[in-house]
């Protein structure tokens, strides 16, 4: 049994997850968190294997509460819960060792899919998630500072194409579908290719850029300006 914590400040929301979570035979929601703090304190006397961590909560925020984690419980994987993806929360959370992002209105199915993924190891970025958060980091990456922040963002995309000159044409285009925040089916779909040929492609993409998940390699098609998505 995949052992899981939930942590969220609204008791709904909570029951919620809870519900479809333990719809599926292989996991157990073993203790429910109100805030960091208690997130934290219950990874520590409940031996989980994943905490879903919401990010605005009082007490102790999901961000702190995961670096808490990581040197309290460094085997717990946890996955970070948003609506939102705002650069410094983003930044952070991906710093700290995250498992990976959920927005709060995904699919039951894809919340099941994520608590798997994070639970083999595997970080987990769904493409909704992928694609907000993307975007939040594009938006507010350049910031003010006139002709400096275009000089910054003019250098941040020639060292991007830099680091996408080590891909073949195939795995380029790949890598733009990323930069879309779609799905490894979908991206299937546009290019007529097998889910299974694009999962492999997007671990030999993200190998060769040297990134950890599908947000890092998306940012570099957006700074490369890659494709459709950029």
């Amino acid at each position: 049994m995949i052992r899981v914590i939930v942590a969220d400040d609204e008791p709904l929301i909570r029951a919620g997850i809870r519900m479809i979570l333990t719809s599926a035979r292989d996991i157990a929601v073993v203790a429910e968190a109100g805030n960091g703090k208690e997130a934290v304190e219950a990874a520590r006397g409940h031996g989980a294997d994943v905490v879903l961590l919401d990010i605005q909560m009082p007490v102790m925020d999901g961000l702190t509460a995961l670096a808490e984690l990581r040197r309290a419980a460094p085997s717990v994987r946890a996955l970070i819960l948003t609506t939102f993806g705002e650069r410094e929360n983003v930044l952070r959370a991906m710093g700290e060792g995250s498992a990976g992002f959920l927005l709060k209105d995904s699919a039951p199915d894809e919340l099941i899919r994520a608590v798997h993924a994070a639970a083999a190891g595997h970080a987990y970025m769904s493409p909704a998630a992928t694609r907000h958060v993307a975007d939040s980091l594009v938006t507010h990456g350049s910031g003010p500072g006139g002709g400096a922040g275009a000089t910054r963002t003019a250098r941040r995309a020639e060292e991007a194409r830099q680091r996408l000159s080590v891909l073949t044409e195939r795995e380029r285009e790949v890598l733009s579908l990323l930069g879309e925040g779609l799905s490894n089916a979908d991206a299937g779909e546009r290019i007529h290719m097998s889910e299974a040929t694009v999962k492999t492609y997007v671990s030999r993409i993200l190998s060769k850029l040297g990134c950890e998940n599908r947000v890092q390699a998306a940012l570099l098609a957006r700074d490369a300006e890659l494709g459709a998505g950029a």
